[in-house]
Order: C-alpha cells, then sequence, then structure tokens
C-alpha cells in the first residue's frame, strides 16, 4: 500500500485536474511551450481564466515557466505529467 501522503497528493493532483480548463491547458503544454495569451487564444478563454488555472497547476508543480523579458512562457514540468494525461484519454476514449 501507498503511504498516506503519497495517496493524498495522487488525490489532490487529480483534484487540479479535475477541471477541464486546466486539462485542456495541460494538454497543450505538453504538446509545446506557450505563454499565458497564446494558451489563451487556443482555448477560446480570458487570459485571466489561464492565468488563475495555470496558478493552481503551478502550486502542485505540474507545470513550470521560464521568463524570456516580461513574458512567462509554460510547460508541463516533467514528462509524468504528460504521460497521465495521455493514458486518461485512453481510457476514456474508448466510451465517448
Amino acid at each position: 500500500m501507498k503511504s498516506p501522503d503519497a495517496v493524498a497528493a495522487l488525490a489532490e493532483t487529480f483534484k487540479i485536474l479535475g477541471d477541464p480548463t486546466r486539462v485542456r491547458i495541460a494538454f497543450s503544454l505538453a504538446r509545446e511551450e506557450l505563454c499565458v495569451c497564446d494558451l489563451a487564444n487556443l482555448l477560446g478563454v480570458s487570459q485571466s481564466a489561464v492565468s488563475h488555472s495555470l496558478r493552481a497547476l503551478r502550486q502542485m508543480r505540474l507545470v513550470k515557466f521560464r521568463k524570456e523579458g516580461k513574458i512567462a512562457y509554460y510547460t508541463l514540468d516533467d514528462e509524468h505529467i504528460a504521460h497521465l494525461l495521455d493514458e486518461g484519454f485512453r481510457h476514456v476514449e474508448d466510451f465517448v
């Protein structure tokens, strides 16, 4: 059995990914590095909504960023998150 801390951390990760906008952001960042304005345009949501979602994803260490001048470019924190998303989509696409 996994430790209670590990179980709680995974549950919190799934909780954060329980929001469709956050899943779309994470999926987009699994494909390429993007800034807030690019994500907003790609997803058709406001920059404010993207920033709010990115903050939650950053706090869970699911995404990271680098600054270039005044612009922050985001990507997934590591390949484990991309694998988690890929497996999740593989699972649900059989039913949709």
